[in-house]
């Protein structure tokens, strides 16, 4: 992909046009690689990560939560938004904590994915973990979660008859199944001693 000058737009003018608590909306004009101008509109986005907690039995560790902007309950892994100076990684461990109450004793990075990439400039890192212990939520306020345990099979099935639509997690059990089918490799590695949430 060295070559791809003759697919590159170059921005030629900003403006923000929000920035919230959540979102930092921009507008940009840019040179088409033919030579005219269009504008793009995005989403400038700090990054977020989502986990795959795997329990000693195979079962998976995921949440029911309501999504306001789809006005429904959605079945997603745990995950959250990477905060300002925070490693993805340490991010990870922290939403599993307190979204979930795991900790884990191992944790493995499979790929980063962008979701949203016609108008949003999110990374979400995808992250496996293992050797879970079980604990109290820390969830924020006005955050409400509700834990629930599936197999690969029940969610594959969720997945099959469109009760899963959420992207992330739909890659995420793309990802899971092709490891344990022994066809993608992850590799582990202990979390950082006095790493594993506060």
């Amino acid at each position: 992909m060295s070559d791809d000058a003759h697919l590159v737009e170059t921005a030629t003018a900003h403006e923000q046009l929000l920035s919230g608590g959540f979102l930092d909306v921009r507008r940009d004009t840019v040179r088409l690689p033919g030579g005219a101008s269009a504008t793009r509109e995005y989403i400038v986005h700090s990054g977020a990560v989502v986990v795959v907690p795997i329990l000693d039995d195979g079962r998976l560790v995921l949440e029911r939560q309501y999504r306001y902007p789809l006005g429904r309950v959605m079945l997603e892994f745990p995950a959250g938004k990477v905060d300002a100076g925070e490693a993805p990684f340490v991010c990870g461990m922290r939403e599993l904590f307190e979204e979930t109450g795991y900790r884990a004793a191992e944790w493995a990075h499979a790929a980063d994915l962008h979701n949203a990439a016609a108008y949003s400039t999110e990374k979400i890192e995808l992250w496996f973990a293992r050797g879970l212990v079980a604990g109290d939520q820390r969830l924020d306020e006005g955050e409400f979660i509700e834990v629930c345990l599936m197999t690969e099979g029940e969610l594959d099935a969720a997945a099959a008859q469109g009760q899963l639509t959420d992207a992330k997690t739909l890659i995420a059990l793309m990802w899971l199944q092709k490891w344990r089918a022994g066809l993608w490799s992850l590799d582990w590695r202990p979390a950082e001693p006095g790493g594993s949430c506060p």
